[in-house]
């Protein structure tokens, strides 16, 4: 990952961080108990011939890596040191990376997922990633969706008992044993990439993924 222009030590920092992230996430989330709904979006879309183009916040990041590992799903990451780690993680859960964000090397990531796509391999998003704010959705996903045809898969994790790290993206960690909700929208298409179309998707996104903590709490809570 050397187009990150991270020092080395940074690199190495990295690296040791991913060696003690993986077996803990593996720890943990063999004890959740998930409880789903709207999860049959994902394999319908599939089955039309499309891919997902998944979006969720970025505080759910850990429980999301987990439970939708091993898809061959591709996931925008940024360059910084944080993305550094977080890519070095979520690869091996069986993810590929593009490395890229608004602020730098968005456009070469969202080449690289486009022909990901084109492939057969589902994108995915952090939307408000790298820096926020929060639960504020950049263009990026809608973009991709506009000028491929496939629609973004929104969705949400929320958990009955878990760690707050209080950071900007509010992190959610499930604790062990947690019951974990999942809450999948319906596919949204968007039609083209008009500047306005865009912004009318990016809205009506957050909305949509508003709607989807309130049902991922509910199926958390039972």
């Amino acid at each position: 990952m050397s187009e990150s222009r991270l020092t080395s030590s940074q690199l190495r920092r990295a690296a040791l961080i991913t060696a003690a992230v993986v077996p803990a996430i593996r720890m943990l989330g063999a004890t959740y108990r998930w409880r789903t709904d709207g999860l049959q979006h994902y394999d319908a879309i599939v089955r039309s011939g499309r891919q997902p183009i998944l979006g969720f916040w970025h505080g759910r990041i850990l429980p999301a890596a987990y439970f939708f590992r091993h898809r061959g799903i591709i996931v925008m990451i940024s360059l910084n040191f944080d993305g550094e780690w977080i890519g070095r993680t979520i690869q091996r859960f069986g993810y590929g990376v593009a490395r890229g964000s608004t602020s730098r090397g968005g456009s070469r990531a969202l080449v690289q997922m486009r022909r990901d796509l084109a492939r057969g391999r589902p994108a995915g998003f952090a939307l408000d990633g790298p820096r926020g704010p929060a639960r504020v959705a950049q263009p990026g996903a809608v973009f991709l969706a506009g000028a491929t045809g496939h629609p973004i898969l929104p969705f949400h994790f929320e958990a009955d008992r878990f760690w707050s790290a209080g950071r900007w993206d509010r992190t959610q960690v499930p604790k062990p044993f947690a019951r974990v909700g999942l809450a999948v929208g319906e596919p949204m298409f968007v039609p083209d990439t008009g500047e306005d179309t865009i912004e009318r998707s990016r809205v009506a996104l957050e909305a949509r993924l508003a709607a989807l903590e309130t049902r991922a709490r509910q199926l958390a809570e039972g």
